[in-house]
């Protein structure tokens, strides 16, 4: 049961953005520009980023959300998005990205946990000062995002599926003109 009267079944993030639409627009427009955007990394990367950081912030729907927008996007199954959330350095990824992993989450425990030794592994495996910046922010943005969802108290659907099945959709469609009714 949501701490606050919420719309009725809009699960996670959508309840509290019907509930207060005019700061559900520039929530959105953030995530637009950080997960869709051009960019050198891909969405699916992006979106695993997310995925990552929601995990470690125990978000059971933003992970599972952005997880099977991540697994669309990169073509896998929820397997290895699990593998992922559980032991990125165990998975088949880049170097670059379990890089900019470790990044996002120091992040994800607060900004001065990141260090200079991250941050100069990251470069020496290719990630652009861009790529950093916006891994950092998508870390913090999702902190954000996680503890919205999570402190309102809000409802998330347990059958993982579910997300999967959405995945395509909410790639689809993005996030600027996202409609949480819908």
């Amino acid at each position: 049961m949501a701490h606050i009267n919420l719309p009725e079944g809009l699960p996670g993030i959508r309840g509290p953005m019907a509930f207060r639409p005019e700061t559900s627009k520039p929530l959105n427009e953030l995530a637009e520009v950080l997960l869709r955007s051009e960019n050198s990394l891909s969405r699916g990367d992006r979106e695993l980023i997310a995925t990552y950081v929601s995990s470690l912030n125990d978000c059971f729907f933003c992970q599972n959300a952005h997880g099977g927008i991540a697994q669309h996007y990169m073509k896998c199954d929820m397997n290895f998005i699990d593998q992922v959330k559980n032991d990125y350095n165990s998975t088949a990824i880049s170097d670059k990205l379990k890089a900019l992993l470790a990044i996002a989450g120091s992040v994800q425990k607060g900004g001065k946990h990141v260090t200079s030794a991250q941050i100069e592994k990251a470069k020496s495996l290719g990630a652009t000062d861009m790529e950093i910046h916006d891994t950092v922010l998508i870390a913090a943005a999702f902190c954000m995002f996680n503890r919205y969802v999570d402190g309102l108290g809000t409802w998330a659907p347990q059958d993982r599926e579910i997300y999967v099945q959405r995945g395509p959709k909410r790639a689809e469609e993005g996030y600027a003109n996202f409609d949480p009714r819908g």
